[in-house]
């Protein structure tokens, strides 16, 4: 008996797969969960839509990071005070950007080598200028790198996105989550961090607290995007803090945004700063927006306000 020929055994085959692929497909999406729903995300009274983060308390505004710029970035009316963590050589969690002090105080040295003391000793305000370099109006008037303790002692009911920047993920997370469990603020604080490391060890310690993907989990969301295939994630996160672009691919589209909020994923690009991209990105219709200047959002949602 003769076979039938190579194409005919091959277009068989090929059908096959297509069906068990689309099988799989249909069982897939089937299954998957959208992203269980958490206390962060609920509406406010008053809020702005969409959420306004200040960037480290507004870092084109005031010195990054410091209790001054959250408490201006507070009474200009923003939504979340946004923020990034280190942990000192004694095991004390602080808020700063960098790994080192060098950029934004007078002293220098990695975070991780120094102690909480030599830290507090340091002035925060040092290097802001707002006219590059010919003035520095905020040194010696007493700003310090803050704690996280002083952040939740401070805004008891403000909103919160923390960024863990540390490379200890075990350590961190124990005491991260000890202290938002001892200042109840578990429902406050939305966590991102670009280390899938950092994240898995916090969401293991602490299952309770909103987190952000990782860099490597929106690229695989991004891929199956892309593929069509977006439907069938079941996320174990609660939003995208993307930027708009990255590497050449634009992010952020209208497809995008659509495909996250199908899974229940909120969407809060970061770091979005002139005005002209802010109207363009709230067309949208994100969910929040990370940015330096967060006068200048606020700005233009009083505008559009009815």
């Amino acid at each position: 008996m003769n076979k039938p020929p190579f194409w005919q055994r091959f277009s068989r085959t090929l059908l096959m797969a297509i069906g068990v692929l689309a099988l799989a497909y249909l069982i897939a999406r089937a299954v998957a969960k959208p992203a269980p729903a958490h206390a962060w995300f609920t509406a406010r009274p008053g809020e702005n839509q969409p959420l306004v983060f200040a960037h480290q308390g507004g870092e084109n505004l005031w010195p990054s990071n410091t209790l001054f710029a959250f408490d201006q970035a507070a009474v200009l009316g923003v939504d979340v005070l946004d923020t990034d963590m280190h942990m000192t050589r004694d095991g004390a969690l602080v808020l700063i950007h960098d790994e080192t002090v060098d950029r934004t105080t007078n002293g220098a040295g990695a975070i991780r080598d120094l102690t909480l003391a030599e830290i507090k000793a340091l002035d925060a305000g040092y290097d802001f200028t707002l006219d590059e370099g010919q003035t520095f109006p905020y040194r010696g008037q007493g700003l310090t790198i803050p704690t996280l303790e002083e952040l939740f002692q401070a805004y008891p009911q403000m909103r919160f996105g923390i960024e863990i920047k540390q490379t200890e993920p075990e350590a961190t997370a124990q005491r991260f989550c000890a202290l938002m469990r001892e200042y109840e603020v578990q429902d406050q604080v939305l966590v991102s961090s670009f280390r899938q490391a950092n994240m898995d060890a916090f969401r293991r310690e602490c299952p309770e607290v909103a987190t952000s993907a990782t860099e490597d989990e929106v690229r695989l969301f991004y891929i199956l995007f892309r593929l069509g295939l977006s439907d069938t994630v079941t996320p174990v996160y609660h939003s995208f803090q993307v930027p708009e672009r990255s590497g050449g691919i634009h992010i952020l589209t209208p497809g995008f945004v659509a495909a996250a909020r199908r899974r229940g994923l909120a969407v809060q690009p970061w770091t979005i700063n002139e005005t002209a991209d802010m109207q363009r990105i709230l067309a949208l219709g994100v969910d929040g927006i990370n940015t330096d200047n967060p006068d200048r959002l606020l700005g233009l949602l009083e505008q559009a306000a009815p």
